[in-house]
């Protein structure tokens, strides 16, 4: 049985404690030398984000906590589905990764976050942001008899944790939920948090960061946030991004089922991790979504 590193020996490290043992003695054998030059790590969750000077120029080493299954899709993503976005100057390569180990390292991108920024109400960025998701969405697409019906199960599932969703409208999210008969439906290579926040801009060129939550689900679940959020009263920011698409994934009878369960995972995720501004959010999504019907 191995000792704690105690604070002294963990600020000996390179990268200050920041990453599990094993992690960091594997990103060392990668980089050769790494120092560290900043954490950008949100906080909220285990994730870790360095942004680390090696003997090659800058990367960025992404890990997790034996339990986050963040850095698993991130790999998956960008070993199999990021290649195009990466042709195209739009988003990072993957450099290394373990996925025992929960750590990866990616190139470094130069450019700030589009979120906060006048880009974000900017109708050029939203085109931008519409070809590059249909880069990622028209690489395959597969019929799933069951996809519906497990994302309506999840839905349900997030309901029976512990939230402060209000009584009134988790009874009518349920009653919703249970009144809606699952069909197969087109899935494709999705990134799962399609916005601002995970945009970059350098040079006037849009940039896509964190795969974290890559799966295959129908093409507009990619839209969910957008919509809920810049589109409410910007409408020509979404006929920008539409048009960047080439088309509108959206159909109403699911769409208003995707918003639901959408903010149903936003209003408990975000109180489970005490982001109180994000679980905000998700009531406002709730409300939203439940007057669609």
């Amino acid at each position: 049985m191995g000792q704690a590193l105690g604070a002294t020996q963990l600020d000996d490290r390179w990268d200050g404690g920041l990453l599990g043992p094993e992690q960091a003695s594997i990103a060392e054998r990668w980089l050769e030398s790494p120092q560290l030059v900043a954490d950008l790590s949100w906080g909220i969750t285990d994730t870790k984000v360095l942004r680390v000077q090696s003997a090659a120029g800058q990367v960025i080493i992404k890990a997790g906590g034996p339990e986050n299954h963040h850095l698993a899709r991130e790999i998956k993503a960008h070993r199999a589905y990021t290649r195009p976005l990466v042709e195209d100057g739009r988003s990072a390569r993957l450099l290394h990764a373990d996925p025992g180990a929960n750590v990866l390292v990616m190139e470094y991108l130069e450019g700030r976050l589009v979120e906060g920024t006048e880009a974000e109400h900017e109708t050029g960025i939203y085109a931008q942001a519409g070809e590059a998701l249909r880069l990622l969405h028209r690489q395959e697409s597969r019929a799933d008899d069951t996809y519906e019906a497990r994302a309506t199960a999840k839905a349900l599932s997030w309901l029976d944790r512990k939230h402060r969703i209000d009584p009134a409208v988790e009874q009518e999210a349920r009653r919703r939920l249970a009144e809606y008969r699952p069909a197969p439906v087109d899935v494709v290579p999705t990134h799962g948090d399609w916005q601002p926040r995970n945009w970059l801009l350098h040079r006037g060129e849009l940039r896509v960061i964190d795969f974290g939550r890559f799966d295959f689900r129908p093409a507009a679940t990619d839209l969910c946030r957008l919509a809920v959020q810049q589109w409410r009263e910007h409408p020509a920011l979404e006929q920008a991004f539409l048009d960047g698409y080439g088309e509108d994934p959206r159909s109403s009878p699911v769409w208003r089922v995707d918003l639901l369960r959408e903010a149903i995972g936003t209003a408990v995720w975000a109180y489970l991790v005490g982001d109180e501004a994000f679980e905000d959010q998700g009531h406002r999504m709730l409300r939203g979504a439940l007057d669609c019907w």
